[in-house]
């Protein structure tokens, strides 16, 4: 007997019960949004932001976004969101940004706070967990940010991530896997992707930290060695007894081993560096794991950024541990709207041009008409004479 068919909307709604969003905002309420984001006030000089889908767009209201405002202003604002940790859960973060004005220098990029950031007073010293999105200034500057804060530092990922630089809508997705593996999508195509461990430049960091731990106890397992000592140490080569009953006997350890007196010049004979340290390794929970992609207490998220000439606009903001979500959301968001704001620019570009056309032949027509002018005048000066 065939299995039954579950149907397509099933399993959709199946997906959106098991995906957890802690944050969706993409602003269909009106002006309902200045209740959920809040505008920093720690400096007079801040820009301002409004609700604008820009002078292009595929849908004027599903296109609306936080849009900045004033030439060469500094940007602070955020929303607030119920605190989670990612620890053991893939994070997404997502979100559109559209450079309208054509960016010149300026960020399009979203922070991601803890849940104790100070919102009246958040500025570039506000401390941040992720900072992630484009960055353009100049021909130099044009990159995909991703920083994360590890270990009260801030480390940026090392590989050159290219931003979109045209000024249509795209689609920035960051994925962080418990694995500790990472994806950077744009426009939902894939363009970097790696180890979170490596491509942040942080395996020196951890091998520093090992390599410095492991000094510091062998120095002290060999302390005292101007002096004749005898050195005890486990057997490496012993093996747990086969009736050996752990619930009766306890936890079974291989045992001491006692070595000749040590000689000055030289290390404890039958000493394995590598042996000793594996056991202690095993027995003591040697190493602390640093999982470089969990944060404890996530809630809220951001824009804090500098803009030369304003008109960007941000929408469609989520973070989710669901990347069949996410990309189902981008689907129906950007995924709607891209190809009628490509079509709304085309036509306004074509009517620009000729409108451009017919103020250039009314110019030259003026011109003709005005030379000819001149040479009727200057005839009748020419006869009164």
């Amino acid at each position: 007997m065939a299995a039954a068919r579950v149907p397509l909307w099933a399993v959709c709604v199946l997906r959106v019960a098991l995906a957890t969003v802690y944050f969706q905002e993409d602003f269909l309420d009106g002006e309902r949004w200045r209740n959920r984001w809040v505008q920093s006030t720690n400096d007079s000089q801040f820009g301002y932001f409004r609700l604008s889908s820009g002078k292009f767009y595929g849908h004027k209201e599903k296109d609306k976004g936080l849009q900045t405002t004033q030439n060469s202003r500094f940007y602070a604002i955020s929303a607030r969101f119920k605190p989670f940790s990612n620890k053991g859960k893939t994070l997404i973060i997502q979100y559109t940004v559209k450079h309208e004005q054509k960016m010149d220098c300026g960020g399009g990029y979203i922070k991601l706070f803890p849940a104790d950031v100070d919102q009246k007073n958040l500025n570039g010293k506000s401390q941040y967990y992720i900072m992630f999105g484009p960055d353009i200034c100049g021909f130099d500057v044009k990159k995909v940010h991703v920083i994360l804060h590890f270990k009260n530092q801030y480390h940026s990922n090392k590989k050159s991530i290219r931003c979109k630089v045209d000024g249509f809508t795209h689609l920035y997705t960051l994925i962080l896997r418990p694995d500790l593996t990472y994806e950077v999508k744009i426009d939902g195509q894939s363009i970097e992707s790696g180890s979170i461990e490596y491509d942040w430049q942080l395996t020196s960091l951890k091998k520093m930290e090992k390599a410095s731990a492991e000094s510091k106890d062998w120095d002290q397992a060999t302390e005292g060695k101007s002096q004749d000592w005898e050195k005890h140490f486990l057997d490496a080569r012993a093996s747990k007894p086969s009736d050996w009953n752990s619930e009766l006997d306890g936890d079974w350890q291989a045992p001491m081993l006692q070595k000749p007196p040590y000689q000055d010049g030289l290390k404890p004979e039958g000493i394995d560096k590598d042996v000793w340290l594996h056991q202690k390794m095993k027995n003591t929970n040697y190493l602390t794991e640093y999982d470089l992609s969990e944060f404890e207490n996530i809630g809220a998220i951001g824009l804090e950024l500098w803009q030369v000439r304003s008109g960007t606009i941000f929408d469609n903001f989520l973070i989710t541990d669901d990347e069949e979500y996410a990309e189902n959301f981008g689907k129906a968001t950007w995924g709607e709207t891209k190809g009628p704001e490509r079509e709304m620019d085309a036509i306004q570009a074509k009517e620009e041009m000729k409108k451009a056309r017919e103020e250039d032949e009314d110019e030259q027509m003026m011109g003709r008409f005005g030379g000819r002018e001149n040479i009727f005048k200057g005839f009748h000066k020419r006869n009164e004479l």
